[in-house]
């Protein structure tokens, strides 16, 4: 099976109704797609996304359902957090021209997509990924936990397949508005006590959202978190999507914004079915490109103070949560210098991972679902 790559230059001429192909079984509209085979050209409908994209364009692949189709079909759409402001219909911020669908808040209250597994009547587990990945990432830790626990893990507003409004039209992406939005699903999905277990850049809104709410917690597992001053700049790979203009060019391209930031930041060997699911986003519209521009530019202004405070909750005598930090130690991003003195320094539990980098749920996904079982068992 071909990768997901852009038409060849002459696509853009095919009359508008032409479909060539030999397939009877219509695709979803968002897996219209080009193939670099002759035969297999599909018409992409410029109907779908908002058609601003100045790498990878609209495509995926033609054939049979994909690990993006199957993921998707596990999951489920909640609804939570409402969305501020008038409502308008969002523009693309070059040439003021409305954009499609995949850019637009469609409803009052925002879509997240979760997947679940293992009993609700167990004790829920909530799996967050981090900066920039999906609920994918945790496909290998979920069926791990499902013998005793409720895993749920969730796509972030603006990753996967939750909504991806274009920023200023309902949701910035801003520090704060990613901890208050963490409340209402959590609202949503888990009316009980929970254990969450976070991942990456991510970890200082879970803390600074379980300051407020420890008695909701059992416990909190974070993997890899941005914990030392020296965490608090992004590595070259995901600073470069905050470049003025540079990073609106960048963010649209599925092989930068997908595969780098994830292959670069340890020593994960992504293969080519797992690329297809991660790249999906990027590939369908624009509007996972501004999001994780706009994303990128919050975390370079206010990532520094969340970490800063997530360091003081942590230490304080009123933190009283139950807390592991697990560390992949092959992790090209974040040194592992002062984090085990940190950790001493405040009696939380401390678990390394030797094989695995920052994204550990991919480098070592069985692994970290076997750590997370130990650590909740007591």
């Amino acid at each position: 099976m071909a990768p997901p790559l852009a038409a060849p230059p002459f696509h853009a001429a095919l009359p508008r109704r032409l479909l060539l192909l030999r397939r009877q079984r219509p695709l979803p509209s968002w897996r219209r797609a080009a193939r670099p085979d002759d035969q297999d050209y599909l018409y992409v409908d410029d109907s779908i996304g908002d058609g601003f994209s100045f790498s990878g364009g609209k495509y995926a692949e033609a054939e049979e359902l994909s690990k993006s189709d199957e993921w998707f079909a596990q999951g489920r759409m909640v609804k939570a957090h409402a969305l501020y402001g008038s409502k308008e219909k969002a523009k693309d911020p070059f040439f003021g021209l409305t954009m499609g669908k995949e850019s637009q808040s469609s409803d009052d209250v925002f879509s997240w997509f979760c997947v679940e597994a293992g009993s609700s009547s167990n004790h829920t587990v909530l799996l967050v990924h981090g900066f920039p990945s999906q609920a994918y990432s945790y496909r290998n830790v979920l069926p791990v936990l499902s013998d005793k626990y409720h895993p749920i893990a969730f796509d972030w507003l603006g990753f996967g397949f939750s909504d991806k409004p274009q920023p200023k039209y309902g949701f910035d992406y801003t520090l704060d508005e990613f901890t208050s939005s963490l409340e209402s699903l959590i609202n949503a999905v888990a009316p009980d006590k929970v254990s969450i277990v976070v991942q990456g850049y991510f970890a200082p809104i879970v803390v600074k959202y379980a300051s407020k709410h420890q008695d909701k917690l059992n416990h909190l597992i974070l993997v890899n978190p941005p914990i030392t001053d020296k965490h608090a700049k992004l590595p070259s790979t995901l600073a470069c999507f905050s470049n003025f203009l540079l990073g609106e060019v960048f963010s649209q391209d599925p092989l930068r914004a997908s595969d780098k930031a994830l292959t670069s930041s340890g020593p994960y060997m992504m293969k080519e079915e797992d690329a297809t699911v991660y790249r999906r986003p990027y590939l369908v519209s624009g509007s996972s490109g501004f999001a994780l521009n706009a994303m990128t530019r919050a975390m370079g202004k206010d990532l520094k103070v969340y970490i800063e405070s997530m360091r003081s909750i942590l230490v304080s005598d009123s933190w009283n949560t139950k807390t592991t930090i697990c560390w992949g130690l092959r992790d090209r991003w974040l040194s592992y210098d002062g984090v085990e003195d940190f950790c001493d320094g405040v009696k939380h539990k401390f678990v390394e991972l030797p094989m695995a980098g920052h994204h550990v749920q991919e480098d070592r996904g069985e692994e970290l679902g076997n750590i997370i079982k130990r650590i909740l068992s007591g």
